[in-house]
């Protein structure tokens, strides 16, 4: 038990405002990306557990992953550029903005939302040379790690 962190410091907020909270955030980064005509995954968010925590102290964050997609290459790459762009004009902190760690060295992006708890990881796969494959950009949108209310109302009753 040492090494877990004090679930009690963790804010406690309701799970469905969060869900509508990080479909706000990546609708504004969908809007930013500006491709009509591209086609977009359909899962919304979801929770998962934040580490660290003890399993049964609830702490969750909410993980929202998504792609845009069937559009070709060069219209991903302007997305991408309007992203780069425009996320600071719509309050992303942008905190990297270069290849990611992979072999292909995959144009990353990630953001903090400045006046939220809020981070986005996004990429550009460029899957022009796989012809079984699609080029992307991959969305991925996670909140702060919180305690559902539902969980507090159970610690304290």
């Amino acid at each position: 038990m040492g090494d877990k962190k004090a679930a009690d410091k963790v804010s406690v907020r309701d799970v469905s405002s969060m869900e509508k909270k990080t479909e706000k955030m990546s609708s504004s980064i969908l809007d930013i990306i500006d491709l009509s005509k591209a086609k977009v995954t359909e899962p919304g968010p979801s929770t998962l557990p934040c580490s660290g925590y003890p399993d049964d102290a609830g702490v969750q964050r909410m993980h929202h992953p998504w792609s845009v997609y069937d559009v070709p290459f060069d219209d991903l790459a302007r997305g991408f550029d309007r992203l780069r762009a425009e996320l600071p004009q719509h309050d992303w902190k942008i905190v990297k903005d270069g290849p990611d760690g992979s072999p292909a060295k995959t144009p990353q992006i990630v953001a903090n939302f400045t006046r939220d708890h809020f981070s986005a990881d996004i990429r550009l796969l460029d899957q022009r040379e796989h012809p079984d494959k699609t080029s992307l950009i991959e969305v991925t949108v996670v909140s702060d790690c919180f305690r559902d209310t539902s969980h507090e109302a159970r610690d304290s009753g």
